[in-house]
């Protein structure tokens, strides 16, 4: 039985396929990817959403599908897990023992529980699926085939050592960055190994389209719109898939925000974001297994806090000094989420304590808060007058020019890289963490090297921030200085 018999058939798939004109495009979908005869409206979405002209003559093992919101992913990745763990065979391929492996892969663990849910319905309320559930778990099902199904989030580490006969990979595009560069393309490499035994094993990746960057992207611009590649793009927007969607909804988005209303409903790649730092340029600072410097006698340390409310962001700390023309990034401290915000300035205070500080600049975030929680531990706290794009900025020139020492910190590393430009209607540019990323860490070391300079620069105060009584100690100080402050006020 193939998947489209199975979504017809009463006793199976089809209660949930009631209203058949709203899953139209589904089924043309459904028949490229497993290479079944298409009616002439089937071809023409196929056509459509492929950018091809030839039907396939074989089902695909791998297939990228990049779809607007809503358009039903999630669902679909649920039923081809059911449909490919069920009514497949695999056990002439499966040593002793062996269990063939199911993964459906989420952005986060809402995300998976959502597939999840669907997986169980379909699996539950259908008796003759009922009866090949082996076991159940809060994440997996065992069927009696030697098959199991198993719901996960974007992690390379999880999904090393499995017996891989199909790998459903949800929202790739937005999978978190902090710990990893290249989530995507990580997971996706531990899982292809444990592909390699199963001669028919599927590689399915869909997500809503974000920036022109990563695997997503990769896959749309080496294998769109070419008849015969064995790797099946599907591109269409979320109305195509999932003609439910009001239009008003669409429209209302693209009112006030055309650019993003075009890739979360348009499923188009976006043009108005860019990487801002290249990860080599990023790399080119880390002093490799340099993780923290202890305090040296006659340096006089500076530091830059971003506080948190304790609940999503963590709470970072770093510290650091100018040696010659360098910024010089000596510790950093990070409290992920969630975390007591009192015991994080507790933390911090005595870390600034171990570098002999006893004043710090920080993000304006709950500004009051923050400047009595350190001076009441006896830390003067002066709130930085720039916004986080200024200081990205103002640090942008040290990376480039290599005048900053990074500490091998791969969340710093990873946030730096992270980072994107975004144009706004107005032409005005903002930079800022991914939508499924932080930049905590990357913004308070982008402030210290902010006040690094400044702390050295002579007696008048620029923007509020920091005044000394001391010359400057090179030109080059003087120069970056008046380089940061050119940039600065453009901005402004």
């Amino acid at each position: 039985m193939n998947i489209l018999d199975a979504i017809e058939d009463p006793k199976l798939f089809a209660p949930w396929f009631k209203d058949r004109a709203t899953w139209a495009s589904w089924r043309a979908y459904l028949a490229a990817l497993f290479a079944l005869p298409m009616t002439e409206d089937q071809l023409a979405v196929y056509r459509e959403s492929t950018g091809r002209t030839e039907p396939p003559s074989t089902p695909a093992t791998e297939s990228w599908l990049i779809c607007g919101r809503r358009a039903g992913k999630s669902f679909t990745l649920a039923l081809i897990a059911v449909y490919l763990a069920c009514f497949h065979d695999y056990r002439k391929f499966l040593s002793p023992g062996e269990r063939g492996m199911v993964l459906i892969i989420a952005t986060d663990k809402k995300q998976a529980r959502t597939i999840l849910r669907y997986i169980r319905a379909l699996l539950t309320r259908i008796p003759m699926l009922t009866r090949m559930i082996e076991r159940e778990s809060a994440e997996s099902f065992d069927l009696t085939n030697f098959v199991s199904i198993e719901v996960g989030t974007a992690s390379f580490r999880s999904v090393r050592g499995y017996t891989v006969v199909a790998a459903l990979l949800d929202e790739l595009a937005f999978w978190p960055t902090d710990d990893s560069a290249s989530p995507d393309y990580e997971v996706i490499n531990a899982i292809r190994p444990g592909m390699a035994t199963i001669p028919n094993a599927m590689l399915l990746c869909a997500s809503s389209p974000y920036a022109k960057n990563g695997a997503l992207y990769d896959a749309f611009k080496r294998h769109y719109a070419k008849d015969r590649d064995p790797v099946l793009v599907w591109k269409a927007a979320t109305r195509q898939m999932n003609p439910t969607v009001p239009q008003s909804v669409i429209d209302e988005a693209t009112e006030k925000d055309p650019a993003n209303a075009s890739s979360e409903w348009g499923a188009n790649f976006r043009d108005d974001i860019s990487q801002f730092i290249s990860r080599e340029a990023v790399m080119a600072c880390v002093q490799v297994g340099i993780r923290e410097r202890m305090p040296q006698p006659g340096i006089k340390y500076v530091s830059f806090v971003d506080p948190s409310g304790g609940s999503s962001d963590s709470a970072v700390a770093v510290v650091g000094h100018l040696e010659g023309r360098t910024v010089v990034v000596d510790a950093i401290r990070e409290i992920l989420s969630p975390h007591d915000p009192e015991s994080a300035v507790d933390e911090f205070v005595t870390l600034f304590k171990t570098y002999n500080i006893s004043n710090t600049n920080g993000d304006a975030y709950a500004a009051k808060w923050s400047s009595q929680a350190f001076e009441k531990r006896q830390i003067e706290y002066k709130h930085s007058e720039l916004a986080t794009s200024q200081l990205y900025l103002n640090v942008l020139p040290h990376i480039n020019s290599k005048t900053i020492r990074l500490l091998d910190n791969p969340r710093a590393i990873n946030q730096f890289a992270g980072l994107e430009r975004r144009t706004s209607r107005g032409g005005r540019d903002q930079i800022t963490h991914p939508s499924s990323g932080h930049d905590d860490v990357a913004n308070a070391i982008a402030g210290l090297a902010y006040v690094a300079i400044n702390r050295f620069i002579a007696a008048k105060p620029v923007f509020g921030v920091w005044g000394s009584t001391m010359e400057p100690n090179s030109s080059y100080v003087s120069q970056m200085w008046e380089q940061s402050a050119r940039r600065i006020a453009a901005m402004k």
